[in-house]
């Protein structure tokens, strides 16, 4: 991921000119006012119950008993053995431990 921070390039007077007629000409969109900035709520305060619920359908369901992330070293042969078998490796070394530890 490229932490970098993008640098526009200044518009031309001919973009500005252009953005400025499509703005002109769009009567259902006018351009904030500084009085429409200071009126401005937040999505979440307007529409809450709408807010939530979008918020919820993000991400994994819940689970009822859910992984822990834990730090554990292992031989890189073991690693390397179950990473070959392909994705799911680490499901695969939970199964494992589950057997050796009679779950």
């Amino acid at each position: 991921m490229n932490n970098s921070k993008r640098t526009m390039r200044p518009l031309t007077d001919e973009e500005e000119a252009r953005i400025q007629k499509g703005i002109a000409e769009d009567p259902d969109n006018p351009e904030w006012t500084e009085e429409d900035f200071k009126n401005a709520r937040p999505f979440a305060e307007v529409f809450p119950e709408l807010a939530e619920s979008i918020r919820r359908a993000r991400g994994r369901p819940a689970v009822e008993k859910p992984k822990r992330q834990i730090s554990l070293r292992l031989d890189p042969d073991v690693i390397d053995a179950f990473k070959a078998t392909g994705k799911g490796w680490q499901g695969r070394i939970n199964e494992a431990l589950r057997k050796a530890a009679k779950l």
